[in-house]
């Protein structure tokens, strides 16, 4: 009996300390899953790419959401100037709206079309590029004497973003075949600087010295990440800042642009009155704006309001906070761009990566300039902002550049997939 006893007591015990251990151990389970569930790791978990999916859901996020909100700023900002213009307050919504839907739709069709095509295809859109640059002057619409957009039904082409595309799908085309020549061969390192030169030369014949800045400067970033010399680099560099300033002082409307940007209260009702007016905005949003609709600068003080000032707009409706959280979710899509680029290089998609590079160097520069001129850190440039701004052609071909790069992602997701097998392969076969 005693032993009966000592071994029930001894089983007792046992089980005692097994209960202790599995209570300990699902005590520190909960407290993992607590610590994994902080909102700093979730942010994290959301924001780093998964190999699990097959689509990059923070570059999709991003840029719905900013297509969202800029329908809502290009709905408040442009009530006034449509009525004015068209007695119907929702002109510019309507169509706007339009613009929206039908660029959706081309996101989702071009996501459909494999990267191979485009670098097949890109000899011939570049030459369409060329072509359509030539045909604006020719059969060209005229507004404020520019000659940058060809009627099309209801719709208003603008042919030098359909350019922009083209030329980041050539010029990554051209890399992803000839990159060490680029490195190694002066030769084929100009090469692309010429395609830029026929370009620069239709563009200024509309004249469009805002669309060139942005190609001048999507070709210096993919050269640089492409590896050219530095000494190259800097030799670009040189002969394009010069190239430019002669450009600025050639033209008086372009030095008088520069001029009013140094000092715009020197002539705050002429020269400077679009800026001025665009800072008045700024200052009257401070933190937190003076709510959504209740923009006084809008009311036909700030021209442009709803296409190249809109960020005036925002500032002042949404204040310093609304216009962060606009850097934030463009600079994002920036990010996320040359993240895919980067891992495109490193399983060697080489046409992928450029192209994504392109990309990201475009939407980070025009962003940069479109709220540079509004905040009178920059030179009027008469660029919009990508997603946010009013502008048909401009958001229908930043809609096809995204959705280029999401197939782009999909690609080098579905390639990482298949490499990564053959690799650990080759692994436990040497190891054999």
């Amino acid at each position: 009996m005693t032993n009966a006893a000592a071994l029930r007591s001894k089983k007792l015990q046992e089980q005692k300390a097994r209960k202790e251990r599995n209570e300990q151990q699902l005590e520190l389970s909960i407290q993992e899953v607590a610590a994994a569930q902080s909102p700093w790791t979730r942010i994290r978990d959301w924001w780093l790419p998964e190999q699990s999916i097959l689509f990059d859901r923070v570059l999709l996020w991003l840029a719905l959401g900013l297509l969202t909100f800029g329908f809502v700023m290009v709905s408040s900002a442009s009530f006034p100037i449509a009525e004015r213009l068209t007695d119907n307050p929702f002109h510019f919504v309507v169509r706007h709206c339009m613009y929206l839907v039908l660029g959706v739709a081309l996101l989702a069709t071009v996501i459909q079309i494999p990267s191979d095509w485009w670098f097949k295809g890109s000899g011939v859109l570049l030459l369409g590029a060329l072509a359509s640059l030539i045909l604006v002057l020719i059969v060209g619409h005229e507004v404020n004497g520019a000659r940058r957009w060809i009627k099309i039904g209801p719709m208003t082409l603008q042919v030098a973003e359909l350019a922009k595309l083209f030329f980041v799908v050539y010029l990554g085309s051209y890399l992803a075949r000839r990159i060490d020549l680029v490195q190694e061969n002066l030769r084929e390192f100009i090469k692309p600087l010429v395609v830029l030169f026929f370009f620069a030369v239709l563009l200024l014949m509309q004249p469009d010295f805002g669309s060139l800045a942005v190609m001048v400067s999507i070709v210096v970033g993919m050269l640089f990440l492409a590896g050219a010399r530095l000494w190259q680099f800097f030799a670009i560099m040189i002969v394009l800042a010069f190239g430019l300033t002669l450009l600025i002082i050639k033209e008086p409307y372009r030095m008088q642009r520069v001029t009013s940007f140094l000092d715009p209260w020197q002539d705050p009702f002429g020269s400077g009155y679009q800026l001025t007016q665009s800072l008045m905005a700024f200052g009257r949003g401070d933190w937190f704006g003076q709510g959504l609709g209740n923009s006084i600068q809008k009311l036909q003080y700030l021209p442009e309001a709803h296409t190249d000032f809109i960020m005036a707009v925002v500032g002042e409706e949404l204040g310093f906070i609304g216009i962060v959280a606009v850097l934030l979710a463009v600079f994002g899509i920036v990010i996320r761009a040359l993240l895919i680029g980067r891992r495109g290089l490193q399983i060697d998609q080489r046409f992928g990566a450029f192209v994504a590079y392109g990309i990201g160097i475009w939407f980070a520069f025009q962003a940069l300039v479109n709220i540079g001129a509004a905040a009178g850190m920059l030179p009027t440039k008469g660029l919009t902002l990508p997603l946010v701004s009013y502008g048909g052609t401009s958001l229908l071909i930043s809609c096809v550049a995204l959705g280029l790069l999401l197939r782009i992602d999909y690609e080098i997701r579905v390639a990482s997939v298949k490499v990564a097998p053959r690799s650990g392969v080759r692994r436990r076969r040497a190891s054999t």
